[in-house]
């Protein structure tokens, strides 16, 4: 199917952080309460046509921090030649040296390393070596599998946390100033001027609009890790109301005065 345009309409709600009355969420109900999925492996296309099992991957991951940057060392180090590609390309060639998974790019930014076109954590279809056991995509994920671990502790944040994005503003009402957290979608603009680049992109695509759940229920856990346990919960009762206003509108075939998402609402049509 095809991806709808950029730029629609969004229902947006904001209430006060209950740990913290100077902070403010802002989050996107539309995205939230959409039905994206994501497909990895099971229909993405990639974000480049000559690279269809690259997903997300192929431009590696830009670090959040130091610290994140430390944890995913951390995590390589635990990695083994059994389940990941690139292992012999990460150690260090001094003795007892860190593994070499990092890098600075071209605007001074740390980020996961590039090896042959990829991200040095993403395991290539159809690989083979002797006693390789590893699937097809990002290592760091197929671990936190094998470890009965939730990939939020294996991953770079960015890896995690998309296609969720958090963002900050400031808000300036009189004297007062609050902190603005902003939660929605990691849309193809969101990427800047390398988002137009990209041959397909999956957010605003029907063919992952398939989901069982709303993602502010599949992706739970993620959420709560952006917000804290508190503020989920109270985006949750607003997200749950919302969809409980869809399906009664819907059963009695009342017109809809919510938006939602035009990919979650054309991929119902199929």
């Amino acid at each position: 199917m095809s991806e709808v345009k950029p730029g629609f309409a969004r229902d947006w709600v904001e209430f006060f952080d209950p740990k913290d009355p100077t902070e403010i969420f802002k989050c996107d109900l539309t995205w939230l309460t959409s039905y994206w999925m994501c497909i990895y492996g099971d229909g993405c296309k990639g974000v480049f046509k000559s690279q269809p099992y690259g997903g997300c991957c192929t431009e590696g991951a830009m670090y959040s921090d130091k610290a994140d940057e430390l944890r995913t060392e951390a995590i390589a180090a635990q990695l083994s030649s059994q389940i990941w590609q690139f292992h012999s390309h990460a150690q260090s060639k001094k003795p007892g040296g860190k593994v070499r998974v990092s890098e600075t790019d071209e605007d001074g930014e740390r980020k996961t390393r590039r090896v042959e076109d990829g991200c040095i954590f993403l395991n290539r279809k159809d690989h083979q070596a002797p006693g390789y056991t590893g699937s097809f995509g990002c290592v760091l994920h197929h671990f936190a599998l094998q470890e009965n671990k939730h990939f939020v502790d294996t991953k770079p944040d960015v890896c995690w946390q998309l296609p969720l994005r958090r963002s900050f503003e400031r808000r300036e009402v009189g004297e007062r100033e609050y902190s603005v957290t902003v939660i929605g979608e990691y849309e193809r603009l969101s990427w800047g001027d390398g988002g137009e680049d990209f041959d397909w992109y999956c957010t605003s695509n029907t063919d992952a609009h398939i989901g069982k759940e709303p993602v502010y229920i599949a992706n739970k856990f993620e959420l709560q890790k952006l917000m804290g346990e508190k503020a989920y919960a109270e985006l949750a009762k607003r997200c749950d109301l919302r969809m409980a206003g869809i399906r009664d509108a819907q059963a009695r075939s009342l017109p809809l005065f919510v938006i939602q998402h035009p990919a979650t609402l054309a991929a119902a049509r199929k």
